[in-house]
């Protein structure tokens, strides 16, 4: 190089820088390779936080917008659901049917219900029901049906029996048990009472014993207080027998029951 040789300046080439805006105050953390709550990955920024969108960089405009991303629907499928509401349709068509013949069965069978609407057949229902139930109660007034559970009544009747001016009603109502007869006999045999009338019935092991006795004693049967006196012995003494029948029943353990015909009655020669 010679003295007056010149040397070259360098020369700079301007590069246009593409301009941008972040927006939204985000700053970036070039030292973690996001930006501030957004991952950076193949140019696309997202949330990070498994949002269901994705931000990417307008070069026109140069801001971040949110780029479309195509969503598959979780759950049940279209087809599904659509089979589902006609399964439920059909349920409930079969529902409303069943209902309807209930009520068809209900208007013929209740008097005057051809053209009722529900409420009112319901409400007709309702009134008969009470009515044959009302009949049935007056029906079996007369009737020796045993009670479904142990009863024992004991009433004093006026005007006596066969000459006799005092006697008592006696009602009970009880499981059938061999031996239970001779034992009631005995304990009125105790109190010097003498049966005069009985009338037994049956049914499914349960049995009602109806009789009228009178007292062999000579006594004042116009003293309350003696006639008082003598029903509460019997209805203790009766009482008694039935506990004791109780007692050996649960320690023998066994439940075997009499069959016998739905209604039976019996004369004195039980008793004796």
């Amino acid at each position: 190089m010679t003295k007056n040789q010149t040397v070259p300046s360098p020369s700079f080439q301007a590069v246009e820088m593409e301009a941008f805006d972040w927006g939204y105050d985000i700053h970036r953390d070039a030292s973690k390779g996001n930006i501030s709550g957004f991952e950076v990955k193949n140019g696309v920024i997202g949330s990070g936080y498994g949002s269901s969108f994705s931000l990417v960089l307008d070069r026109e405009r140069g801001v971040l917008v949110e780029a479309p991303v195509k969503l598959e629907r979780k759950g049940v499928s279209t087809e599904r659901s659509i089979e589902a509401l006609k399964s439920h349709s059909e349920a409930e068509r079969r529902r409303r049917a069943r209902i309807n013949a209930h009520l068809d069965t209900l208007r013929s069978v209740i008097p005057g219900a051809k053209k009722m609407d529900k409420a009112s057949l319901l409400g007709e229902a309702i009134k008969h029901l009470k009515e044959l139930k009302k009949k049935a109660t007056q029906a079996s007034e007369g009737l020796m049906i045993p009670e479904d559970n142990d009863e024992i009544s004991v009433e004093e009747q006026e005007g006596g029996l066969n000459g006799f001016p005092y006697s008592i009603r006696v009602s009970l109502s009880c499981e059938y048990k061999p031996g239970l007869l001779s034992d009631i006999r005995q304990a009125l045999d105790a109190l010097d009472l003498m049966i005069m009338r009985a009338d037994i019935a049956t049914l499914e092991g349960r049995m009602k014993n109806v009789f009228v006795i009178i007292s062999c004693k000579e006594q004042n049967f116009k003293d309350a207080t003696y006639r008082q006196f003598l029903a509460g012995s019997v209805h203790q003494a009766l009482r008694s027998v039935l506990n004791r029948f109780s007692v050996s029943h649960d320690i023998l353990g066994t439940r075997k029951r009499r069959r016998v015909s739905i209604f039976g009655s019996s004369s004195l020669e039980d008793f004796l």
